[in-house]
């Protein structure tokens, strides 16, 4: 890949190199054209001095017209020598006249024609420019004639306008080699003073290529009205970018989530068909056979039929608190459940769910013992935490061995109190722990069958304690299990 130069060096090379042509050109055309500009202007000179002298013959008196020639020939830096119809000298102002007067009429006799390269002609004057072999100089010569029917002759040095142009270009030359030198160091600065901006946005236009928004143009006190506008559209870019880029990761994030949630949404439909599936296959099973057998009267005795009758009734009645238990936890789930928080006496609500399980207990053949001091208020959904509470004694009852005892205790800490159900028996595997509140899960299924558990009652629970922003919990003992729960209180 081909390397750029920097904006710096481009500016810098072209405007030198501008700079440089200019001078370049300046002297050639100073060099061809100077000389030959001064010996135009020698010529309108010459010419307009001989109209001057015309005019001086014509009107003035002769000290005047001697103040009128001398002025003419200081002027103009030229000699001028006058005479009359007759060759006679009128007025001169070299000091050899009569040399002057002869070369005069030499020229005009022709005896130096090869020495004359004629160069304008009028009426009453010639213009020409004269050698001189003896001292190798040449001279603008005009020969004019007078009103009078005198004679003019006006003549001035090539020489002296050569050695002025030749002056001129070497001051020339001298003046462009300072002036480039001087461009040069101009020309660095002012480049550097326009591509330090334009850099600073450069870098910061790269670092907006890498999410770096951080970086901001901050205008300069004597800078370029048009950058310092590009710097702030830059900035103005920048945060809106920022902001852009921060609402698409939001919104990504968002998105993300959402996708996370649906995909979670259909594992967890997936694994619940497959659950519910699973859980109603016996219990239909079942339904289905001792149906099937009291169609073909298998056994015709009425203790049978009643067997076969309770069968049904058992696992259509376990089949339905399943489903009620389906629905109740499905709208806690998905916020469909109102929660109504009201403060009560958690102590009585528990003393009433033991009273109700007190035929199971007995039946289970095992001990509750509740350990209370008085009422305990707390805030809550009377209702649900009446549920949480069944939940774990039926679980306690359903799991209890060993000494099959039950204990229910409070504790308090940090404005909550903390409901504690505890039952003997075998701890839960440690890898088990966290996974009983999943729905459908059971530890021993075995013996959650045998009692006809559904794996929903924990899941229960948890959904209820989540509505509440409380937590719930269970901790293994050496001799059994303690489950958990938090509640708001005000004591």
């Amino acid at each position: 890949m081909k390397k750029k130069t920097s904006l710096t060096w481009q500016l810098i090379v072209t405007m030198i190199g501008i700079v440089a042509g200019t001078v370049v050109v300046c002297w050639f055309l100073n060099d061809t054209f100077l000389e030959k500009y001064y010996t135009y202007n020698k010529e309108k000179e010459l010419l307009n001095g001989y109209r001057q002298v015309h005019e001086a013959c014509i009107n003035g008196n002769s000290g005047d017209n001697d103040i009128s020639f001398e002025r003419i020939c200081a002027d103009n830096n030229i000699n001028m020598l006058i005479t009359d119809r007759d060759r006679n000298l009128v007025w001169t102002s070299y000091n050899n006249a009569q040399r002057f007067q002869m070369q005069m009429d030499n020229w005009i006799y022709g005896t130096d024609r090869n020495q004359i390269q004629m160069l304008k002609k009028g009426n009453d004057y010639t213009l020409v420019r004269q050698t001189d072999e003896r001292l190798d100089s040449e001279y603008l010569v005009l020969l004019g004639s007078l009103k009078d029917g005198g004679y003019v002759y006006m003549r001035t040095a090539l020489e002296s306008i050569r050695e002025s142009a030749s002056i001129t270009n070497q001051f020339f030359v001298i003046i462009s080699i300072g002036a480039i030198f001087l461009s040069i160091i101009l020309i660095v600065i002012l480049s550097n003073s326009i591509s330090r901006p334009i850099r600073l946005l450069s870098d910061i236009s790269r670092k907006m290529t890498g999410l770096d928004f951080d970086a901001k143009y901050v205008p300069k006190k004597y800078g370029s009205y048009e950058i310092d506008e590009l710097g702030q559209s830059m900035n103005e870019l920048s945060e809106t970018l920022e902001e852009t880029i921060s609402e698409l990761k939001t919104a990504n994030v968002s998105l993300q989530q959402d996708i996370e949630k649906k995909e979670q949404i259909d594992e967890m439909r997936k694994e619940f068909l497959s659950n519910v599936s699973h859980e109603l296959k016996t219990p239909l099973a079942l339904i289905q056979g001792y149906a099937e057998g009291l169609k073909e009267c298998i056994n015709d005795d009425a203790e049978s039929r009643d067997f076969y009758c309770d069968v049904i009734m058992d696992e259509s009645d376990k089949m339905n608190q399943m489903v009620k238990k389906l629905l109740t936890l499905n709208q806690l789930e998905f916020g469909n459940d109102t929660v109504e928080m009201t403060r009560f006496d958690i102590t009585e609500l528990i003393t009433g769910v033991i009273q109700s399980a007190s035929i199971m207990a007995a039946q289970k053949k095992v001990d509750i013992q509740f350990y209370k001091d008085g009422p305990v208020y707390v805030w809550g959904d009377e209702f649900k935490v009446e549920e949480v509470i069944t939940n774990y004694l039926t679980n306690a009852m359903n799991h209890a061995d060993g000494q099959r005892r039950i204990e229910i205790r409070f504790s308090y800490h940090d404005g909550l109190v903390r409901t504690s159900v505890f039952n003997t028996g075998e701890p839960i595997p440690e890898e088990d722990l966290e996974k009983i509140w999943v729905k459908f899960y059971k530890v021993d299924k075995a013996r959650t069958r045998e009692y006809g558990g559904s794996g929903i009652g924990l899941s229960i629970v948890k959904a209820i304690m989540d509505s509440f922003h409380q937590k719930c919990g269970v901790i293994n003992h050496e001799n059994g299990v303690e489950f958990w729960m938090e509640l708001e209180s005000n004591n």
